[in-house]
């Protein structure tokens, strides 16, 4: 009986890119709990200097987090004010489903070798 031994798989560098651009918008799911925004910002800083889909897809999922964090501070703040709290809960609800959602379908395109643009977003990071 002869054993063939089969090589070592090693994911390339294309697989590579593509996994950590779908984990940067995956950090999304965690909008809810204000942290979304935090595994887009430790990847683009880890590949903004290389370039490529990695660091473009992490700035891109990062302006969008941002952007929901932004709204998620100013739900936060009309919450606790008396009469009209009930609008900044149902905001924030509102803000993390959006969030959910979307970050799944940009992962799902970025895991499937495309590129993901969010349909609304501020360019607060270049």
């Amino acid at each position: 009986m002869s054993y063939e031994q089969q090589p070592a798989h090693h994911p390339s560098g294309a697989d590579q890119t593509r996994t950590w651009a779908t984990l940067a918008h995956l950090g999304g799911i965690l909008a809810y709990f204000f942290i979304g925004w935090v595994p887009a910002l430790v990847i683009w800083l880890v590949h903004r200097e290389r370039g490529g889909q990695a660091a473009e897809q992490a700035r891109v999922a990062l302006n969008f987090q941002l952007t929901l964090l932004v709204g998620l501070v100013v739900a936060k703040i009309v919450e606790n004010l008396p009469a009209i709290g009930v609008i900044g809960w149902i905001a924030i609800i509102g803000i993390g489903i959006i969030s959910l959602v979307l970050s799944i379908l940009a992962a799902v395109a970025v895991n499937k070798g495309g590129s993901y643009r969010y349909p609304f977003s501020l360019e607060l990071v270049r």
